[in-house]
């Protein structure tokens, strides 16, 4: 059983064989944002590993305060972070993306060869460990494991941009609509569900069709053109819920301008969804752009990417496995990891979330 400091109801000479101090008293990290709770060094491991929880009473942090223990504060990230390095498959995974984009940033010096050198003596050789054939060629005698790398690169980039620019139109459009309400809200509410009701692969396949020079850039303006409601949708509705709190309230009694209680008092209550969204539309944008460099509607070459590769390797037939399997590979991979860092990232920034996922 876990010892409870000593509350008004202990006997005095129970009080004294257990005196708080700084020594037996300490911040536990499995607070789970909890305020005004402390744990004694000694206690028994939780299912985490950590020191179990003890909830303390205000009659016993007045005690710790006599005794002169301060318990020590934690800001809401401070736990949140706390929360995201118990979930073991997100950490995992997010080692997994830092050592993807690292190869991806540094292709150059990480792969063995150019992305177009030929070797004209391993034409279409299966994967092997010679000459660092590790993916194997194609039947130019191209090595597959360095085109797989730059065209890691471009999916990537095109991936973090589709992200970063859908984000900020999405933030933008539901914090302006949830916010001011009325004419705004309606405007800005309806040209989104315009958006919402297009046939997103049609629209994709003819804006695609309809321009001669399918680069990175491009690609990444059409799908951030339709990547960007559901997240607008999501911030109005917090929005709407947060203008009505009374600091909301108070800041507008204070003088301050729309735009200062917009950016300084509910946007950054909303970061915890946005962040989960991005995460999210990072491993959406990787798929479709694969999915439209297959069918042959994506980026084109000279430029690499995974889903024309991918295009490439079926041409030739299953007698030429791994030239698509390396490819879809990665690409499982990568929107996995992603996955599952979103998933961590959900439940460390959910301030009501108590249960700690494996």
């Amino acid at each position: 059983m876990t010892e409870r400091a000593p509350g008004d109801d202990t006997l005095p000479q129970d009080r004294e064989e257990r005196p708080l101090s700084s020594d037996t008293v300490g911040r536990p990290t499995s607070a789970h944002g909890q305020v005004g709770s402390l744990a004694l060094q000694g206690e028994p491991e939780g299912p985490t590993g950590a020191p179990e929880l003890v909830v303390t009473s205000p009659e016993d942090l007045a005690l710790s305060y006599d005794a002169g223990v301060e318990p020590k504060a934690r800001s809401q990230w401070a736990y949140a972070r706390l929360r995201f390095f118990r979930h073991k498959m997100a950490v995992i995974s997010l080692f997994v993306l830092i050592v993807i984009g690292l190869i991806a940033i540094f292709a150059e010096q990480v792969a063995p060869y150019g992305y177009d050198e030929l070797d004209l003596f391993n034409t279409t050789s299966p994967p092997t460990l010679e000459d660092k054939h590790l993916f194997g060629t194609d039947l130019l005698g191209r090595d597959y494991l360095s085109r797989v790398i730059f065209g890691l690169r471009t999916s990537l980039w095109v991936a973090l941009f589709v992200a970063f620019l859908s984000t900020t139109i999405g933030t933008t459009i539901g914090s302006l609509a949830g916010y001011y309400g009325g004419v705004v809200d309606n405007l800005l509410m309806r040209f989104t569900d315009l958006i919402l009701t297009l046939p997103g692969l049609a629209v994709l396949l003819t804006a695609a069709a309809l321009l001669e020079n399918r680069s990175p850039l491009k690609v990444g303006l059409i799908l951030a053109f339709l990547f960007w409601t559901g997240l607008a949708r999501i911030v109005r509705g917090i929005f709407l819920s947060l203008r009505e709190k009374e600091y909301v309230e108070a800041a507008k009694a204070s003088g301050a301008s729309n735009a200062r209680i917009i950016l300084r008092h509910i946007l950054p209550n909303t970061l915890g969804p946005i962040i989960v969204n991005t995460t999210l539309i990072i491993a959406a944008a990787i798929l479709v752009e694969a999915a439209l460099s297959f069918l042959g509607f994506g980026i084109q070459p000279p430029d690499p990417a995974l889903g024309s590769l991918i295009a490439t390797g079926q041409g030739e037939g299953s007698e030429l496995w791994w030239l698509v399997t390396f490819p879809g590979l990665v690409i499982v991979v990568i929107a996995l990891a992603i996955n599952f860092v979103g998933d961590g990232l959900r439940d460390a920034l959910d301030p009501t979330q108590r249960r700690v996922r494996a």
